[in-house]
């Protein structure tokens, strides 16, 4: 494509994120791109905007030969894979914000992207208007990754920020969070933890070259956390955030979960409240950097979709320069977390998968220890993920070996006490 050359648009979706990039594009007419034609499912759905620009046939877009952008902003994944897989393969670029599609589909795409040389973005798909992607792609690209965290789905941001705020259960914050149009009718994805997963994977490619499946990376939601953890939290000083971690270990590999942490209050990620994102990249030469944005939206989101279209007026390509052109890591499984577990008073503590405790707390209704996991643990048992429990990280949960030494001896002197 030809530098600043006019883009013409295929869109296919018109809903929030649909709808706000027609807006947004009304009012950047410097762009040079127009939304060509609109693929919807329904066409019978008053819209607010011309009648002639919908269409429910998707080859009229797809084998049009002025159309030379394809945006795919739907919510069906199996759909948007074979849209984005066509588009490349008929010498389009596209622009595309199924997180859960790409996150699956993935190495195939990275292959298609090589074999046809057009450009696939996605940057609305990992934290709507935080340019995460772009950075760590460009301005990362040579730094030393130490470690990245973040906030990145706003839905359970809301709902644990209501739980800690206003003492609301899960079930009240929840609702409150669908009534306000931040949760779905259903919200699994959501507070399963699976929404921030897909995200994740996507930005490990990008943070160090890792290519995983989203189902290969260990992930709890919040939909287990009691109001009492949010109590215990606040008597700590602390917060609960839904937060995805990814840290370079001593031993050259990474590792990288989706998890509920407690958050202490100078902690980047504590003024991260109700529907927003925060992200916190640390690295060897420009330390920690934070980035701070709306997560979901219209306009939010359609902004990173806009700021892709802009960028393909010059070529610009994803080069997986960590991938690429760098020594590409792996995950790793051969590290301990400091957790707390709380339980029913009715649940046997679970003392036998941990390898040092620090603490244990029991009052009429509920009961919690504190100590040190080995990570594997986790993904060869799922006694965590039981009805009555919820398993919540600790502030900078890493362990390091001589660290879970001292840990232990501790630990068998207050079980000596005890």
């Amino acid at each position: 494509m030809e530098a600043h050359k006019q883009l013409t648009i295929g869109l296919f979706g018109f809903g929030v994120v649909g709808e706000g990039l027609y807006k947004v594009l009304q009012q950047t007419p410097s762009l040079k791109a127009s939304i060509r034609r609109v693929c919807v499912k329904n066409p019978e759905k008053p819209r607010n905007a011309p009648s002639e620009l919908f269409t429910t046939d998707r080859d009229l877009l797809l084998n049009d030969p002025e159309i030379n952008v394809i945006v795919e902003v739907i919510n069906e994944t199996e759909a948007a894979r074979e849209i984005v897989t066509r588009a490349l393969r008929n010498g389009k670029d596209v622009v595309s914000a199924s997180k859960k599609m790409l996150a699956e589909n993935f190495p195939e795409l990275l292959r298609l992207q090589a074999e046809t040389g057009r450009s696939l973005l996605y940057e609305a798909s990992a934290c709507a208007s935080i340019p995460v992607i772009r950075n760590l792609e460009e301005y990362y690209d040579n730094d030393l990754l130490h470690g990245i965290r973040g906030i990145v789905n706003g839905s359970t941001n809301f709902i644990l920020t209501r739980m800690f705020e206003d003492r609301l259960d899960f079930r009240s914050a929840l609702l409150l969070a669908q009534q306000l149009g931040f949760a779905e009718s259903d919200p699994a994805l959501d507070v399963e933890g699976w929404d921030a997963t897909n995200k994740w994977s996507l930005l490990l490619a990008h943070a160090y070259g890792i290519v995983e499946h989203p189902s290969r990376i260990i992930r709890g939601g919040i939909d287990r956390i009691a109001l009492g953890d949010a109590v215990v939290a606040k008597e700590k000083g602390m917060s609960i955030k839904l937060v995805a971690q990814a840290q370079k270990l001593d031993n050259g590999r990474v590792a990288a979960f989706v998890l509920p942490q407690f958050v202490r209050q100078d902690d980047h990620l504590s003024f991260v409240r109700n529907e927003y994102n925060g992200v916190v990249i640390e690295s060897g030469f420009a330390d920690k950097q934070f980035f701070y944005g709306k997560g979901a939206g219209s306009f939010p989101t359609a902004s990173a979709v806009l700021s892709d279209i802009a960028a393909l007026r010059y070529q610009y390509r994803y080069e997986y320069k960590k991938k690429y052109h760098h020594e590409a890591l792996a995950l790793t499984d051969d590290f301990h977390l400091r957790v707390y577990v709380s339980m029913d008073n009715g649940t046997p503590l679970p003392k036998q998968h941990f390898e040092a405790l620090e603490e244990w707390h029991s009052d009429a209704d509920r009961k919690y220890i504190v100590g040190i996991l080995p990570f594997r643990s986790l993904r060869a048992s799922d006694w965590w993920r039981r009805d009555g429990i919820s398993l919540i990280l600790m502030p900078d949960p890493m362990v390091e070996s001589m660290e879970l030494m001292r840990l232990k001896k501790l630990s068998l002197e207050l079980a000596g006490v005890s």
